[in-house]
């Protein structure tokens, strides 16, 4: 079944239902569309003129049996499975072909072992790069066959991305995305270009609002409904105007009477633009949301609906809800998925390579888009879904992998139990550098680690903890009240589902890491932790301090090639090991130390109390004598873009 590798000849013969590659996938035969299709290769071989077949026929191939480690169907495929009942080898495709309907139907396959291909294959394989060697160097093969995608696919569950979670390849008849299903409920959907500009007419009528600044007082005047009922409609009003100054036809249509009642739908989705657009990007609107979630908040009030007479909310658009109704959730468990949304690394990588993984991302996108698309649901809806999968993917590379780089330090750098000397000892003491606890090496190696691996484990799970802090925090009926925390007066308010799902997630760390050094509080609805608003936004800042000294760390190496940096280091370090090794233990010791509050409950050992202590490390960077290591790898701080 396979046709001509040539460019031209893919886009000579390309039929309609035939994948980009010029090849039938297995999406071509199971689609929705059964009709039969005349293959390429047979068209070939009856090209030839009227006195007989075209050039390249061979009578004798009808009849010669399929070499060893290819395909018994099409004998030009590699075999990639076999069926226990006909006992012959398939490729994936001519398997699905063989096997759609009847008793075959029922029949099992399973996946030859790499091992088990013919050498004849394998040396067949390393002919044709032998022989095409440097000229395809550059260039990406754009014929690659499916049995690639696969094998991209298995080779991405391999590296340090968001995929890994999934493990490998599966295989055929199994249910590929189970954990893509569970996940996308919580994964918003990616704004299109129409909805980004509302968006940045929302952004500007919360940057002049002074909404919290009015409703988060204790001063007197009009009561508090009234007063929020006022400024909900003085910030719609700002959008009316916003979006008649941006398209003047469509404002007229929209708020010709004036009414705000009547155009709920258009303030509901507005609203809901902004805060899908903040999950998907925790560095945006870092000024903005809160007004935004704050105003939502008091508009779930009875009183406040009353006066209103309409409701500012409406559920996040998620990858979930879009496929669900449209009943393409079968996208999800899709074998393809993995490949279309996998992150390509250039690292370490020839162009090559990496060119073929882009190309093949891009096959897979567009054989999906093109299975699934429905009534209602277009092919740029569906590559909107594949492409907030891979936000979310990306998201986990910026937020949890640091976490991830830090425990491979701390393992690589340091001994468990017992420190090589006292420039690798994490020992510390209360009272001694500002340290708040007293651990041993290995009680403060326990300590780091376990909580290094809860923060991974939240950093995971930040999009459903969100969706959960964004359930509390518009619930209806849920009052909350006005405290002074020492930093401002503060909406102090239960979160019960996010509480919940915390406790879930350190049940998971804890046995994880086996025994659990300190305390295990968590704080949620108090001053330290006010509302599920605060508790988003404090763990959305974990990578602001790990990712900069991940790459610091990454960039010693390199300021070592240069002959005058490399001799300031050995002078005052060593070597850059030593230098690496002094900034790890200076972090493992007093970025987890108890330090940063008045007192021990704040602080100390609890699960929030660890993070301040971070940050208070962060606060004391400057004074560190390895401070001019960060600068000269490009730090600019822990909240400066790298």
């Amino acid at each position: 079944m396979a046709v001509n590798t040539s460019p031209a000849s893919i886009e000579s013969t390309s039929q309609p239902n035939e994948s980009p590659s010029g090849k039938f996938t297995l999406e071509n035969i199971l689609g929705t569309n059964h009709e039969a299709v005349e293959h390429p290769r047979l068209k070939e071989k009856d090209s030839g003129d009227a006195t007989g077949p075209g050039e390249g026929w061979d009578e004798e191939s009808a009849v010669r049996p399929a070499e060893d480690g290819f395909c018994v169907e099409c004998e030009d495929q590699p075999a990639q499975v076999v069926c226990d009942t006909c006992a012959d080898n398939y490729c994936e495709v001519c398997f699905a072909a063989q096997h759609r309907k009847g008793s075959r139907k029922k029949h099992i396959a399973k996946p030859i072992p790499s091992g088990a291909k013919s050498k004849s294959v394998q040396n067949g394989v390393a002919e044709d790069v032998k022989k095409n060697g440097e000229e395809q160097e550059d260039d990406v093969d754009m014929d690659d066959s499916d049995e690639e995608l696969d094998r991209i696919s298995a080779k991405a569950s391999m590296t340090p991305v968001s995929t890994q979670i999934i493990g490998a390849q599966p295989t055929i008849g199994s249910k590929v995305g189970e954990w893509f299903v569970d996940r996308s409920k919580y994964i918003p959907l990616r704004l299109t270009y129409g909805e980004r500009k509302y968006l940045r007419l929302l952004e500007a009528a919360l940057q002049v609002s002074e909404y919290t600044d009015k409703i988060d007082t204790l001063g007197f005047g009009l009561s508090k409904p009234k007063r929020i009922v006022h400024q909900i409609r003085e910030l719609c009003a700002i959008l009316s105007g916003l979006v008649l100054a941006a398209d003047y036809k469509q404002g007229q249509e929209l708020f010709r009477d004036r009414d705000f009642q009547s155009n709920s739908d258009f303030y509901q989705t507005i609203f809901e633009l902004g805060r899908r657009h903040k999950i998907m990007n925790p560095d945006k609107m870092r000024t903005t949301y809160g007004k935004l979630i704050y105003l939502l908040q008091d508009s779930q009030s009875p009183d406040v609906r009353d006066i209103l007479s309409f409701s500012c909310v409406k559920p996040i658009v998620s990858v979930y809800t879009i496929l669900e109704e449209s009943d393409a959730l079968n996208m999800l468990r899709d074998d393809l998925i993995i490949v279309a949304t996998q992150e390509i690394y250039s690292e370490g990588r020839s162009r090559r390579e990496v060119q073929r993984d882009i190309k093949n991302k891009e096959r897979a996108i567009e054989a999906l888009a093109s299975k699934y698309q429905r009534s209602g649901l277009n092919q740029e809806q569906v590559r909107q879904c594949i492409y907030s999968i891979g936000d979310n993917h990306a998201f986990l590379r910026t937020n949890r992998d640091p976490c991830e780089k830090m425990i491979a330090y701390l393992k690589q750098y340091f001994h468990p139990t017992h420190p090589k000397d006292n420039k690798s000892s994490l020992a510390i003491r209360s009272g001694k550098q500002g340290a708040r606890l007293s651990h041993d090496h290995a009680k403060q190696y326990a300590y780091v680690l376990q909580s290094l691996t809860l923060w991974r484990e939240i950093l995971h799970d930040m999009f459903r903890l969100w969706s959960l802090a964004e359930q509390d925090l518009l619930a209806e009926n849920v009052p909350y009240r006005l405290r002074d925390t020492g930093q401002g007066l503060n909406r102090v308010q239960a979160a019960p589902k996010t509480f919940r799902m915390m406790h879930t997630i350190l049940h998971r760390a804890q046995q994880s890491v086996g025994t659990w050094v300190g305390s295990s509080a968590i704080h949620m609805g108090d001053h330290n932790v006010p509302n599920a608003l605060m508790f988003i936004d404090k763990y959305s800042q974990i990578y602001r301090i790990l990712l900069p000294i991940c790459n610091t760390l990454s960039h010693i190496p390199s300021l070592a090639e240069k002959p005058a940096l490399r001799s300031y280091i050995e002078d005052d370090f060593g070597s850059t090991d030593n230098c690496v090794r002094e900034i790890l233990c200076d972090f493992f010791q007093h970025g987890f130390d108890g330090s940063g509050a008045d007192n021990f409950f704040d602080a100390g050992s609890c699960i929030d109390g660890r993070l301040t202590s971070a940050w208070n490390w962060c606060a004391q960077l400057e004074k560190k004598r390895y401070f001019p290591v960060f600068l000269l790898t490009g730090f600019v701080g822990f909240d400066g873009d790298w």
